[in-house]
């Protein structure tokens, strides 16, 4: 059935007014919320969070600059906020295949100091925020997904609608079958993250990315580790260059030292990237294999895995941010600081910006109107005049590996010692990541070494301890535009990039039965929400939908 079929028949949906609703509880979504209870106690707010929990769907590194959760909660120590490791040292290497150069302190570049800065996990930060919202007032609504933006006679967004609950892998009611509800807001403020389902319809539908430069992404995957006591450095921070990338490859290696002998690390690559045969997954893999990363966990247990798309965020490609109703904010919107390696703090930090629009509309008795004054804020931010010190650094990189190399240090190294903060120059990109890809007759195989279970390991078993799950019996949520496109284009074109770009085992070409050649296969219960065939497919045929609330990954201490 349709969704037309489906209100038709079990509608009407029922529905909740607030002031203010906002779809995601990550770091973006909660500090929005935070920041417009403080200014305004009376103002009624909702947190949808598709996710089990809050922090169940969030995946960083990370190192986090307290900058910004700093201003949002002055007292934050007091409060018991879980930033307890402040960073203790920065490695930067260079790695070849067997050996390592360690850059020495006096060369490291701006984007790469860490100092004042914790390592943490963004799933407990995540958690605590979501506390402190409730605290305020908040009310927080976990494994809802918000599955369609709803729009007013106008064409004002209105809201959000849930996904409905209980409908067969046919798409027919169950006898579970629950019908989703209306969250309609004064304002809708969206913070899914990187790609996320709703924004993408609303950069569309509101033309936001006129004018403005092609938005790229990475992937990111990373896995949580317990060492032995004696290879524990607390606050140890290492960030990896070179091997096992090819120079026309963007990437680079993370590894972070937490409290209580656990190490955090995870590789990114860059979607651009064009050989089909490279599986960002079995790079990751191959990279901890490195003597340098190897001493750090040998001995140690795996405890973690996941994988998250990541903007490259450029403010050369920063949408617009406003529309009538509603703001992007986050990941959403592309705020990420690729150069630093975070994006805990832009989250933060536009959240608040957004709160502090809307606290003054809603006593003014505004609605669905443009919340002009949030971009007008950023401009005047430190958060913007950060984004424009970093604003070329992925971009030299798309230049050539010894390019990218060259150029961040003259930007984030010299330029500074002399005392120019912002680059005098800007460069563009009209490409995106999917359009990288050539066809695989023109590039090389990669062979990748088969996982020993100790240091490097495959797919399923690490999917396993994502605690990922889906209910088995709903309509599958990564969609085809076209069936026969997989196997006529990508797989015909391409060598199937779907099988090696998905870090969840989620796309397999398998043989068709009783007959020849192969299909697709798509294990949809494996997904971790990642969102990178949505993004890299290299026809667009894959499209993420929301699926059930609840389902997906299960993040803890990651």
């Amino acid at each position: 059935m349709t969704s037309e079929e489906i209100l038709a028949q079990f509608g009407p949906r029922e529905s909740m007014e607030y002031d203010v609703v906002i779809v995601g509880g990550g770091p973006a979504g909660l500090a929005t919320a935070i920041r417009l209870k403080q200014l305004n106690p009376d103002a009624s707010v909702v947190v949808l969070e598709k996710g089990s929990e809050p922090g169940a769907h969030i995946l960083s590194g990370a190192v986090m600059d307290p900058r910004a959760i700093t201003e949002l909660f002055p007292n934050w120590q007091e409060l018991g906020a879980p930033l307890h490791q402040a960073v203790t040292g920065d490695d930067v290497l260079f790695l070849s295949e067997t050996g390592s150069t360690r850059t020495p302190d006096w060369l490291v570049p701006r984007n790469f100091h860490n100092h004042g800065c914790y390592v943490i996990s963004l799933s407990d930060v995540v958690k605590w925020m979501a506390q402190q919202a409730e605290s305020l007032g908040v009310e927080i609504f976990p494994g809802f997904a918000a599955a369609e933006v709803l729009y007013d006679e106008q064409g004002r967004v209105k809201g959000v609608a849930t996904g409905n609950m209980g409908l067969g892998k046919d798409g027919q009611p169950s006898d579970h079958f629950q019908l989703g509800m209306e969250l309609l807001g004064k304002y809708t403020v969206f913070a899914e993250g990187a790609r996320g389902h709703l924004g993408k319809q609303l950069l569309a539908k509101f033309r936001l990315t006129e004018g403005k430069d092609t938005q790229t992404f990475a992937i990111g995957i990373k896995e949580l580790w317990e060492i032995p006591a004696d290879k524990a450095q607390p606050g140890k921070v290492v960030h990896t260059a070179g091997w096992p990338m090819e120079g026309d490859t963007f990437g680079g290696g993370f590894l972070y030292h937490l409290a209580d002998n656990k190490v955090t690390l995870g590789f990114v690559i860059g979607l651009d990237y064009s050989n089909p045969y490279l599986s960002p997954f079995e790079e990751m893999q191959r990279w901890k294999t490195h003597p340098a990363i190897r001493a750090h966990l040998e001995g140690g247990k795996r405890i973690g895995y996941g994988a998250r798309a990541i903007n490259n965020g450029t403010p050369q490609a920063l949408p617009k941010t406003v529309f009538p109703g509603g703001a992007l904010i986050g990941c959403d919107a592309g705020y990420l600081n690729a150069a630093r390696i975070k994006g805990s703090h832009a989250a933060i930090k536009s959240g608040m910006l957004c709160a502090e629009a809307l606290a003054p509309a809603l006593v003014a008795g505004r609605a669905q109107d443009e919340l002009s004054a949030y971009p007008e804020a950023f401009e005047q931010s430190w958060l913007n005049e950060e984004l424009q010190q970093t604003r070329n650094f992925k971009l030299w990189f798309k230049k050539g590996k010894t390019t990218g190399q060259l150029m961040a240090g003259i930007e984030h190294w010299l330029l500074p010692k002399l005392g120019v903060a912002n680059p005098p120059w800007t460069l563009h990109n009209h490409k995106a990541d999917h359009e990288a890809l050539r066809p695989a007759a023109e590039c090389a195989r990669i062979s990748y070494p088969k996982p020993d279970g100790k240091l490097s390991f495959d797919r399923l078993s690490s999917v396993f301890i994502s605690n990922t799950n889906h209910e088995e019996n709903q309509p599958a949520h990564l969609t085809l535009k076209n069936d026969s496109v997989p196997v006529q284009v990508n797989l015909a074109k391409f060598a199937g990039p779907e099988s090696r770009y998905c870090p969840a085992g989620v796309y397999e070409f398998v043989p068709v039965e009783g007959g020849s050649g192969e299909r697709l296969q798509i294990n949809a219960q494996n997904c971790v929400h990642c969102k990178t065939c949505d993004i890299k497919d290299p026809t667009q045929n894959i499209v993420w939908v929301t699926p059930e609330g609840g389902g997906g990954p299960n993040y803890a201490g990651m």
